[in-house]
């Protein structure tokens, strides 16, 4: 028994357009906030009282407010903590004069006895981020050049390019939600695109190989042999999906802040590669084989 998905192509459009739509005026109106790695910002490495966690930091450092780069008047609350080895702390905050930096140490000195600054402050510049972004777009650019090569060798150019589609599609989707919480990007976010693009190939190859082989039998329409593939691929892809989410889910609500922004990403572009691998990639693909032979028959 096969779905018939791509019957429902246009519904799967429609959503995936909806989707982007709402992530290009998220991005157009609140952009994405972009953390200490990438705007540059100040860098704090202390000791802490034994059992200090990461909110009671940040609680600390909400009483401390400091001028951003539009000069605007921001809270510390909401800085980056992370906890290193033995009671020790990395504070990332956003770009502090000397003033500003005094008076997060005395806040932080105050709240927790004990504490002691083992580096820093220390300035990270924006130059860095540069350097993130650069490297990161291009990593992407040469990973889908070498995918479209390869797919286009073992399969061919449109499974080639319908992949790079549902791709670019879950890159998105990440940006998209990335951009409508506002939560603070930094460079475990780069790792992750980069996972979830390798993930997310793994099921759509899946799905294009049993298109591939339903191809062979004669006497079934296109969109027939496509909705077997997607069927005879679906328990596979979702079971797949659920496993990986519930590592993901484990690390992003219990493994703490230390690892939440790699495993967020991750979780998002999981749920979204599912999609786009199930009703995406192999609609995409039929639209465009059947684009082709009306052309042919025109």
């Amino acid at each position: 028994m096969s779905f018939k998905f791509i019957e429902r192509s246009k519904l799967w459009f429609t959503i995936s357009s909806v989707i982007v739509i709402l992530g290009m005026i998220s991005l157009a109106t609140l952009g994405l906030n972009f953390g200490i790695d990438f705007t540059g910002g100040t860098r704090i490495q202390a000791e802490f009282p034994e059992g200090t966690t990461n909110d009671q930091i940040r609680t600390a450092l909400s009483n401390v407010n400091a001028t951003d780069a539009q000069g605007r008047e921001a809270n510390l609350g909401n800085s980056f903590v992370q906890s290193l080895d033995e009671g020790a702390f990395s504070i990332r905050t956003l770009p502090l004069d000397e003033e500003e930096q005094d008076r997060v140490v005395e806040a932080l000195e105050t709240e927790f006895p004990g504490f002691t600054v083992l580096s820093g402050p220390d300035i990270v510049g924006p130059t860095v981020g540069a350097e993130l972004i650069k490297n990161a777009i291009l990593a992407l650019l040469i990973a889908a050049a070498l995918l479209v090569v390869y797919i286009s060798i073992r399969f061919e150019f449109k499974f080639a390019v319908s992949a790079i589609v549902t791709l670019l599609f879950d890159a998105f989707v990440v940006l998209t939600v990335f951009s409508v919480t506002q939560i603070e990007l930094n460079s475990p976010f780069v790792a992750a695109i980069l996972t979830i693009v390798g993930y997310s190939i793994n099921d759509t190859i899946v799905v294009f190989d049993r298109i591939r082989e339903n191809l062979k039998f004669p006497g079934k329409d296109l969109a027939a042999k496509v909705d077997r593939a997607i069927s005879q691929s679906v328990v596979r892809t979702i079971n797949t999906s659920l496993t990986t989410l519930l590592v993901l889910g484990s690390i992003l609500f219990l493994a703490g802040d230390t690892l939440r922004p790699f495993a967020l990403p991750l979780f998002v572009g999981v749920i979204s590669g599912t999609y786009s691998s199930i009703f995406l990639a192999g609609s995409f693909w039929h639209a465009w084989k059947l684009r082709e032979r009306s052309k042919k028959i025109a």
